[in-house]
């Protein structure tokens, strides 16, 4: 890649202050947009146009006041059962470098695609051909089109056709009267549809062009018209028309699975010349275009639920994914060969070859990324996938009548899901729970007489122009076991302050056996914060635990001698805390012999009361079983790749995972099975003993729960 960042340092786009479309802990959503309003903003700003992509009002449009979010329960949901993926990018490729093999495992299944590119992928205009040494002309426009080309090459090999087969292409019309190319593909039971929406990525006076859109109110851009595109006109975009146009495509394609990058990336610190060779953005581990579209994208997903659920309407009925970018170079590597092979050989079609016969004059692809380029590059974004909420499956439990019940986040809301009969596997319609804006995960805990505790990272504030950028942890406690819940609480934020309180991760909480919750965060420091609910319900104060860096996704369990455990996977080892005795503080335990991990780690219960490990080495499909003192163990058979979860039996753990080609297996018993059938499964899935035996629990593409039973009656 090569979009190389600079000028003002990305933290200052989010300010704190009241904001354009800043979800607030109470309230009614805002008043749904009116189409003389999205066309007076259109106008207003196509009176006065500036040079090079940029076009602005000498006097600025006030900001749009709200919508927000309402986390009050109750709301209806819409579910179609059909699956639709739409994944929201910055640059052409994105969705290559750091979405797959996600994105190309519901392809694969099926699922249709349409993906969303906000920037021209431009850059300097020049598309340098790898060997030669004489001077490459620059043209912004055609660079926009080869990269566009590299697409369609790279998507038609991926669903099963030749590279050079021909797209259909048309301009599609947004709100506000703007328009974009839109490229479709199908092939069998496989469409893609690619959208160029074609902001620039630079702009005078402001070098980095979308991230001074999500800051500047006076700020409007002018898109780039790329050569060889049926896209005869720009079109002007400030926020608020950035924002509603991908709210228009949300309710057009009306996704059930929504990709977008990282809106608050990992603070990193770098001397300059790092920084800039790395592409990052000031102080933080990513490119800032990444960070400002997946913050348009986040914000256009929670004013398309409030525009949705204006006047008594339905809650859409989707699923969110976010990924991580040039974090990818800061941590271990976590695709086997095989997985790493397959993910790479999309980004050759992408990088293309000045030689080849496309048929688009303006080029054949993006050419410093193709031929062996992706593997070698010293950066290593290919060689991994790393989700930004890595929470567990979603939470599952039964209920006094012997009903599962299923809990996750549906249309940024927490939603449970109770199977129509006990052990039917089948599920009713989605209660709302509310809670929202909540990111894609939640954090579990039964407490001793029943009842759930669920925990939720909340997006409590989301604004552009200077607004308010703020997130919490929240919990939902339950009235009674399987009964309904009481009003959503406030956990607050170990951070000191917002720009910091966005860097924190996942919730994840156990409960002891003396009845206290153990509530766990990774901090903006990638070390744990922990907070303490007592057995009479009080909460302590946030605590910073110590320890080394890590990633997100923790893992805690109780040994059978009643204390609590915590495990992270950091760059060289896993790191671990525990009580020293039951009742005691959690505190960091150093040393130890933990091989290093390539993402999170699977804790079960062993048969003699301790503990066992499961996970995998970077870049290794095989499995390694360990104990926290180093004590290696037997690991059975179950090469794949990403997060295992592990549920401890007394005949041996119950193992759930992917295997090298994404699909959800399971050893339970000493036996082992792999679901190639139902909908694709979407994340990570949840291992549930009950009376039918073992079972994997999880949510799939079409945004609805799927139950799979490999072995009934062995655990």
């Amino acid at each position: 890649m090569n979009d190389i960042p600079g000028g003002r340092p990305h933290a200052a786009v989010f300010r704190t202050g009241a904001g354009e479309g800043a979800p607030a802990p109470g309230g009614r959503g805002g008043l749904r947009p009116t189409r003389r309003r999205t066309l007076s903003l259109a106008l207003a700003l196509a009176g006065a146009t500036g040079l090079g992509g940029l076009a602005g009002c000498s006097v600025p449009a006030p900001r749009r006041g709200g919508p927000t979010a309402d986390p009050a329960p109750g709301m209806p949901i819409t579910n179609s059962r059909r699956a639709q993926l739409m994944q929201i990018m910055a640059h052409p490729d994105d969705d290559l470098y750091f979405m797959n093999p996600d994105c190309q495992r519901m392809v694969d299944a099926g699922v249709p695609l349409v993906c969303v590119y906000v920037t021209a992928g431009e850059h300097t205009g020049k598309n340098h051909v790898p060997g030669r040494t004489d001077e490459t002309v620059a043209d912004k426009a055609a660079y926009s089109s080869a990269r566009h080309q590299g697409l369609r090459q790279a998507y038609a090999q991926m669903i099963g056709l030749d590279r050079f087969t021909p797209w259909q292409k048309g301009v599609a019309t947004l709100r506000g009267d703007r328009q974009a190319e839109i490229d479709t593909l199908t092939h069998g039971n496989r469409r893609v549809e690619l959208v160029f929406l074609n902001l620039p990525m630079h702009a005078p006076r402001r070098w980095m062009a979308i991230p001074s859109l999500w800051e500047d109110r006076a700020l409007g851009l002018r898109t780039v018209v790329a050569t060889d595109s049926p896209v005869r006109r720009a079109s002007d975009y400030d926020y608020d028309g950035l924002v509603d146009v991908l709210v228009g495509l949300m309710e057009r394609y009306r996704p059930t699975v929504v990709h977008t990058l990282d809106p608050d990336p990992d603070i990193q610190h770098s001397d300059e010349a790092t920084r800039r060779k790395d592409s990052e953005q000031p102080g933080y581990s990513d490119h800032g275009d990444h960070t400002a579209v997946a913050s348009f994208s986040w914000a256009a997903m929670v004013r398309w639920v409030a525009e949705a659920t204006a006047d008594g309407g339905a809650i859409p009925g989707f699923v969110t994914t976010s990924f991580r970018g040039y974090y990818n170079r800061h941590w271990p590597k976590n695709l086997p060969e095989p997985v790493l092979r397959e993910k790479a050989a999309h980004l050759v079609p992408y990088g293309g070859d000045p030689s080849w016969q496309c048929g688009n004059d303006a080029g054949c692809g993006d050419y410093m990324v193709g031929g062996s380029r992706p593997l070698t590059n010293k950066k290593g974004w290919v060689r991994a996938t790393h989700h930004r909420y890595p929470g567990p499956g979603p939470v599952v439990t039964t209920g006094p009548d012997g009903r599962l019940s299923v809990h996750g986040v549906l249309g940024l809301r927490a939603v449970r899901w109770r199977e129509t009969e006990a052990g039917s596997g089948q599920w009713g319609e989605p209660d709302d729970l509310g809670g929202g804006p909540l990111a894609p995960g939640l954090g579990g805990a039964t407490l001793l007489d029943g009842r759930q505790l669920l925990f939720g990272l909340r997006f409590a504030a989301l604004g552009g122009h200077g607004g308010a950028n703020k997130r919490e942890i929240a919990v939902l406690e339950q009235r009674s076991p399987g009964g309904p819940f009481l009003a959503w609480s406030g956990l607050g934020n170990p951070e000191r302050n917002d720009d910091r309180g966005r860097r924190i991760g996942v919730p994840v909480a156990v409960t002891a056996t003396d009845g206290r919750v153990h509530l766990f965060v990774r901090n903006a420091d990638k070390g744990v914060s922990s907070r303490v609910r007592e057995a009479d319900g009080t909460w302590g104060p946030w605590r910073d635990l110590g320890g080394g860096e890590v990633q997100d996704g923790l893992s805690a369990a109780v040994d059978g001698r009643g204390r609590v455990h915590l495990f992270a996977a950091g760059r060289e080892r896993v790191h671990h805390w525990a009580q020293g005795a039951p009742g005691g503080p959690v505190v960091f335990r150093p040393g130890g012999a933990l091989p290093a991990p390539g993402g999170p780690v699977g804790v079960a219960a062993a048969p003699d009361g301790g503990l066992a490990l499961y996970y995998r080495r970077p870049a290794a499909p095989e499995l390694v079983a360990v104990r926290p003192d180093g004590t290696r163990l037997p690991a059975p058979a179950f090469d794949g790749y990403g997060t295992v979860d592990a549920v401890g039996t007394p005949k041996g753990p119950v193992l759930l995972g992917r295997d090298l080609r994404g699909r959800v297996q399971l050893h339970v018993g000493g036996r082992h099975a792999v679901r190639a059938r139902g909908v694709v499964a979407l994340g990570p899935a949840t291992p549930h003993l009950g009376p039918q035996g073992a079972m994997a629990v999880g949510v799939g593409a079409d945004a609805f729960p799927w139950s799979w039973s490999s072995h009934p009656g062995t655990a």
